[in-house]
């Protein structure tokens, strides 16, 4: 069993939270959630990530396709609020189950010293369809993100770029 830097806990049938906290400044974390160049770099857990599409306000719409060896899958959604450096609610969508988004949204919390931590609230329209996203990997996908991120802050941090 993979141990994992987050915490993840079902809110209830159709909700998950999961948290993490970031040795980065609450500025840095924020940019490598709203910045393209940065988001396409740790997203697809070292998979090439293309942003196809990325209008960060309220009523925006993104889409990644992410690709490796043989394979691609596509995400999208609409980002429904955008309160900078405090919140970014938005709907996600997988393009192999379409007709099945969740509403995420992901809080940003400055903890001081350097510190952030990200907490992300998913609501799923039906319990079979978070069910389905945790059977296939979701958890082990977001670590993977995340440890991603990690290295991205680090090279941000330490100012070497890519």
């Amino acid at each position: 069993m993979t141990a994992f830097k987050h915490s993840l806990t079902r809110a209830d049938e159709r909700s998950i939270r999961v948290e993490r906290e970031f040795d980065a400044p609450l500025d840095l974390v924020w940019r490598a959630y709203s910045e393209p160049e940065l988001l396409r770099r740790w997203w697809g857990r070292g998979h090439d990530v293309a942003v196809e599409r990325f209008e960060f306000v309220r009523g925006g719409r993104w889409r990644f396709v992410e690709r490796w060896d043989g394979g691609s899958a596509a995400f999208e959604g609409r980002f429904r609020e955008v309160q900078p450096k405090t919140l970014i609610s938005q709907t996600f969508e997988y393009d192999g189950a379409p007709g099945h988004p969740s509403i995420e949204t992901i809080e940003f919390v400055d903890l001081g010293g350097g510190r952030t931590k990200v907490v992300i609230t998913a609501l799923f329209l039906e319990k079979a369809d978070l069910d389905a996203m945790i059977e296939h990997g979701m958890e082990e996908g977001m670590a993977q993100s995340w440890e991603a991120l990690d290295g991205v802050l680090a090279e941000v941090q330490a100012g070497v770029s890519r």
